[in-house]
């Protein structure tokens, strides 16, 4: 069985090896008819397309000829506006060196004037020296001359003055002698009138204090409690106002001071003294316990209580003197 399958595939191979070449042959054969065949069916459709080809150059030719005619146009334009540009470029070249040279003669134009200018006022300032230094010798020549003048006036009232002192000095000792005896003649008559006047004087204080007491005296009450009487119980104070600031200074508890130490006049028997620049005079009677000399030993002060002035006594704090203000 295995020898016939043996012969069997040898016989079969063989006979393919006898068909295949022959089937190669007939294939290349056919292949190269085929391209035969297309080459005859190609050549009038390639003349048409070269005739195509040709009909295209013919109307690329015109159109090439046209634009080469239009680029040699450009050309020449472009050469003629290259041409018409030069001819402005040159004036406009030779416009800016002319301002260039315009410019520079401005500038040493203006350098020239500054440099005159600067000139003019070097002369300027050289004169104005001249004439301050004629002008310093000026006064000083004129000083010297006033100086020399009013040394001769000087010296000639200096030689006046000392003729006039040897002259006057016999005057001078005849008249000092005249002084010395008027003067001792007024203070002889001097000493008298003030000898006199002190007489006077003490008899005039001795009066006045004598009248003063007898004003005070006068003002005594006999019985104070029942004759006593406030401003309130008056109808209310409507007398002189002292103001503020002249109040602060002088008047309340911590101002006191004693009468005798300032003016006392007599005005219709009745004491007015002065104090903080103003005048006062009691309107009530003071008490009866109170010292005689109370006016001239004891501190007393004025205050403003609601509704008029009084006048205390630190002896006797518990009573108060109803009191009128004047201004002059």
């Amino acid at each position: 069985m295995k020898a016939l399958g043996v012969i069997s595939a040898t016989v079969l191979f063989l006979f393919l090896g006898a068909t295949l070449p022959a089937f190669a042959q007939e294939e290349h054969h056919e292949q190269e008819a085929k391209p035969a065949k297309q080459q005859e069916q190609a050549k009038p459709a390639k003349q048409e397309h070269q005739q195509a080809k040709g009909q295209q150059e013919q109307q690329q030719k015109p159109q090439e000829q046209a634009k080469s005619s239009r680029q040699e146009e450009q050309k020449q334009a472009k050469g003629q506006q290259e041409q018409q540009q030069k001819p402005q470029e040159q004036a406009k070249s030779s416009r800016q060196e002319e301002q260039k040279q315009a410019k520079g003669q401005q500038e040493q134009q203006q350098k020239q004037q500054e440099q005159a200018k600067s000139s003019r006022q070097e002369k300027q300032k050289q004169a104005k020296g001249e004439q301050e230094q004629q002008q310093k010798q000026q006064e000083q020549a004129n000083s010297s001359k006033q100086e020399q003048r009013h040394e001769q006036q000087v010296k000639g009232q200096q030689e006046q003055q000392q003729r006039q002192q040897t002259n006057s000095g016999k005057q001078e000792q005849q008249h000092e002698q005249q002084v010395r005896g008027q003067q001792e003649q007024q203070q002889k008559q001097q000493g008298q009138n003030e000898q006199h006047a002190a007489r006077q004087s003490e008899q005039e204080q001795h009066r006045q204090e004598g009248e003063q007491r007898a004003a005070w005296t006068d003002h005594r009450a006999h019985n104070w409690k029942s004759e006593h009487r406030d401003w309130q119980e008056r109808g209310g104070y409507n007398g002189y106002r002292i103001p503020e600031d002249r109040y602060r200074g002088y008047f309340g508890p911590e101002h006191a001071f004693r009468i005798y130490t300032y003016p006392v006049v007599i005005v219709g028997g009745d004491p007015r003294f002065q104090y903080g620049g103003f005048w006062f005079s009691a309107v009530d009677p003071w008490p009866e316990y109170w010292s005689a000399n109370w006016y001239d030993n004891d501190d007393v002060y004025i205050t403003y209580a609601n509704d008029g002035y009084y006048l205390y006594n630190r002896r006797y704090p518990q009573d108060r003197i109803a009191i009128s203000v004047y201004a002059n």
